[in-house]
């Protein structure tokens, strides 16, 4: 059966709105131009009844009769006298027109002398990096004029550069990695070190584009992101680097805020997740954050290397597993993990051939969160047991075909401790707090397009997943519920998230058996493992 067309007014309704609007846009532009001079003396009337108002409120009460008088008398003389009433009028009109002038003051047409001297010693100190000696009409040369190579510039408030565009040569090796970063270095230093700035270069047309960018929000605290089955919002960006928008409430309003979102699941191509930072830059925080967004509609097993207890307001509830920070447990626990992820492939394997829908109890997602695993390393390695990081091995490798995803926290510097299926597989990664820019490009594989700071507030840095573009990164404030320094807000917002408890805090869940004790290994593969 042929289908029938759509109404024009539902097939191109978009275009001849924007159309009409266009037309009503343009209508009006030009009746402003046609109506301006009555514009004016509108105004100016309007004014000079103002100013009228304002004289007989000043006057006062004794001597208002005898203004009334003299204003009378004047109007009488104008009445009696030849064409005195068409004189007066233009007289009104033309003080109507004066008064009403715009009285905005012309914006200067250029930098001010301050800003040409900025202007000028910005020129002069890329005089090095963008000419050479053999070049016969360079664009940069000592003494030279700044304004053929920055078309355009703006300056904000402090009258320092908030936006630049840089004009250089062709030869200049813009594809190289190192000779951008000497000449963002440069411009960092020149503009100031306080901010962070985004470079997009063009290798076409030779351009170079600087832009001050606006401290992400820090203020976002933990909270239901409208987000579908298998997403996971890590933090929040800048709104040129993502093409969608979450509604969030920060404070007492609500914005839409551009997320971070890392997609996980069978269909996934970055399955596991390495968040890496500085003592106190968040990496704990943004573990609670997954922790709680994956306890929607999964399981979540933690293990917490460091032992400090920070994951203790998941102990007990609805759809933890289990809280580990001892050896024993954690090896225990990890070695279920493997076991589990497994019987998993097996199942769907065989409901597979079998013609038949893979099992309920293999779609349920299951999260394993491994907090410092290079702490529980060294603690085998003195007890003589194998390092926990080898029981994550089959999870990591088929843990997107069973619906396993890993991640995995670690502090800057002990990343050499880490294996090399973690390295691996671990292909989403966040670095959090002061880092340089050869650890943020050894770590996320790539360079940032913006400039790291010295100093970061809690939660603040970068992420890439895969082989995306490296993204400014906050994290939202999840803190720990239990820690006495935490505001009462951000306390309460935690609070909320977290499942019922159906396991007493001092009881063992019952999805995971008691953990035994581990198996000692045997001396020589623990100094060959450990070497």
């Amino acid at each position: 059966m042929a289908r029938r067309p759509l109404p024009r007014i539902l097939s191109n309704g978009g275009a001849q709105l924007a159309r009409s609007r266009e037309l009503a846009r343009t209508a009006a532009d030009s009746a402003t131009d046609v109506l301006h001079p009555l514009i004016t003396i509108a105004r100016g009337l309007r004014r000079l009844a103002a100013a009228g108002r304002r004289k007989w409120a000043e006057t006062p009460k004794d001597k208002r009769g005898h203004l009334l008088f003299l204003v009378a008398s004047v109007i009488l003389a104008v009445a009696l006298a030849p064409y005195g009433p068409l004189l007066a009028a233009i007289a009104l009109m033309a003080a109507a027109a004066w008064q009403g002038r715009d009285r905005t003051p012309p914006a200067p047409e250029g930098p001010d002398e301050t800003q040409t001297q900025r202007l000028q010693s910005l020129y002069e100190a890329l005089v090095p990096s963008f000419s050479v000696a053999e070049d016969p009409a360079p664009l940069y040369a000592h003494g030279g004029e700044w304004e053929k190579v920055f078309p355009e510039y703006e300056f904000d408030g402090a009258g320092r550069i908030a936006h630049l565009e840089v004009r250089y040569p062709a030869y200049f090796p813009d594809s190289e990695t190192q000779a951008r970063a000497r000449v963002e270095h440069l411009l960092t230093a020149k503009a100031g070190r306080d901010r962070e700035y985004h470079f997009m270069w063009d290798e076409e047309g030779n351009q170079l584009t600087v832009t001050v960018l606006a401290p992400l929000p820090g203020d976002i605290a933990a909270q239901r992101f409208v987000t579908a089955p298998g997403e996971t919002v890590l933090g929040f960006t800048d709104a040129s680097e993502v093409q969608r928008t979450l509604p969030l409430v920060r404070g007492v309003e609500q914005r839409d805020v551009p997320p971070v979102v890392w997609r996980t699941g069978i269909r996934s191509t970055e399955p596991h997740l390495l968040v890496t930072g500085q003592p106190g830059s968040g990496t704990s925080t943004l573990l609670r954050s997954v922790a709680l967004q994956a306890l929607q509609y999964g399981d979540v097993l933690v293990v917490d290397g460091g032992g400090t207890g920070e994951y203790a307001c998941l102990i007990g509830r609805d759809g933890v597993l289990a809280v580990e920070c001892a050896l024993a447990g954690a090896l225990a626990s990890l070695e279920w993990a493997a076991t589990e992820t497994e019987r998993r492939l097996i199942t769907v394997n065989r409901a597979r051939q079998a013609g038949h829908p893979a099992p309920e109890d293999t779609k349920r997602p299951l999260w394993i969160l491994l907090d410092r695993p290079a702490a529980l390393a060294h603690v085998a390695a003195s007890d003589g047991y194998k390092d926990p990081q080898s029981l994550l091995q089959v999870p990591l490798r088929h843990g997107r075909a069973a619906n396993v995803t890993v991640v995995v926290a670690e502090q800057l510097d002990s990343l050499d401790t880490l294996s090399d299926p973690v390295r691996q597989h671990t292909r989403a990664r966040v670095v959090l707090g002061p880092a340089t820019r050869e650890q943020l490009t050894t770590i996320l594989g790539a360079p940032p397009h913006t400039t790291p700071v010295a100093h970061v507030p809690a939660g603040r840095g970068y992420a890439r997943l895969g082989t995306g573009a490296v993204l400014r990164l906050q994290v939202p404030a999840t803190p720990d519920p239990y820690d006495d320094a935490t505001s009462d807000a951000h306390r309460q917002a935690v609070l909320d998230l977290l499942p019922p408890r159906t396991t007493p805090a001092d009881a063992a869940p019952e999805r995971v058996p008691t953990p035994p004790e581990p198996e000692p290994v045997p001396v020589e593969a623990a100094v060959a493992e450990s070497s």
